[in-house]
């Protein structure tokens, strides 16, 4: 059975869909008028080809439009504040591409980041629209990140990080404490809850689903100091979560220990934390690699 045809994304919109109902207008521009009427740009976008048929071929204005037919589109959405940082390549071959992430920029189009993603830079950059990330980093996160650009072995890439086989290191600033012994095994039980706080993720008892080793490479001024952070496991928003949990809140972090209100950007004020090492054993030939971040914290 011949799969359905669907479009990929453009500049990090998806492809939507919409099926001509019976007695709509029976030619496209005055059937997606009259669908879409807050859209006044229709005539434009047939004009650019960005409405397809059901096999992907673009439609014009005077493009009959019968009962049943399925067309293809992209929304077209508002402009996004442009992140003032930029990716630095550390590596590329025919199956890795590994980069130097900045604060502020989204790994994946998402929500109300669609353009200003790392996934979307790249993919014009380097002109590889099989790009796929093979990790998490958090959008206020900056430092290593690797994504796969071979489809045919990002299975194998991507079993690494399922089976922990990934050795991963940070760098934090937070608050000197003297009070507590270095290093130290943050253990904790961390799940995401429902409702106005989903973006936080919750320390609570029961068995730890969550560990990092934490130590401190000594103090930095300011009544700061600088800590190397080594996760053993993989939670969403884990480090920011277990070091504000133990009393060490990274600085700038605009959601833990306490979830401020969205608000624009402040493009001066970073998160401190960063990806500063990713090493694994190469599935496909063997070698060590070995990824380090050029970024420095404060």
């Amino acid at each position: 059975m011949k799969a359905e045809f669907r479009p990929g994304a453009r500049d990090g919109v998806p492809s939507s869909r919409v099926r001509v109902r019976p007695g709509e207008p029976a030619t496209l521009l005055a059937f997606l008028q009259a669908r879409f009427p807050h859209a006044g740009d229709w005539a434009e976008r047939l004009r650019a080809g960005e409405v397809l048929d059901a096999e992907g071929r673009p439609l014009t204005a005077e493009s009959p439009c019968p009962a049943g037919s399925l067309l293809w589109y992209w929304r077209r959405t508002p402009p996004e504040r442009r992140v003032p940082f930029e990716l630095t390549l550390l590596h590329r071959c025919e199956r890795l591409v590994v980069v130097d992430k900045p604060p502020f920029l989204s790994v994946t189009p998402g929500g109300r980041h669609l353009h200003e993603t790392v996934l979307v830079r790249l993919q014009q950059q380097l002109d590889l629209r099989d790009l796929s990330p093979l990790h998490r980093l958090d959008r206020d996160t900056a430092g290593v990140l690797a994504l796969s650009a071979d489809p045919a072995t990002r299975g194998r890439y991507q079993a690494l990080w399922r089976h922990r086989q990934v050795h991963k290191v940070y760098e934090a600033l937070a608050p000197l404490r003297e009070d507590l012994t270095f290093p130290l095994s943050a253990r904790h039980r961390l799940v995401e809850p429902r409702g106005e706080h989903f973006l936080q993720m919750q320390v609570v008892t029961g068995e730890p689903n969550a560990e990092t080793l934490v130590e401190c490479l000594g103090a930095v001024g300011s009544g700061l100091a600088l800590y190397r952070l080594t996760p053993h496991t993989g939670r969403k928003h884990q480090l920011r979560a277990q070091m504000a949990a133990i009393g060490l809140p990274l600085i700038n972090d605009r959601i833990y220990p306490r979830l401020e209100p969205l608000e624009p950007d402040d493009f001066t004020r970073p998160l401190q934390l960063l990806a500063r090492r990713l090493e694994f054993i190469d599935p496909i030939d063997g070698r060590m690699r070995c990824f380090e971040s050029m970024r420095r914290l404060g």
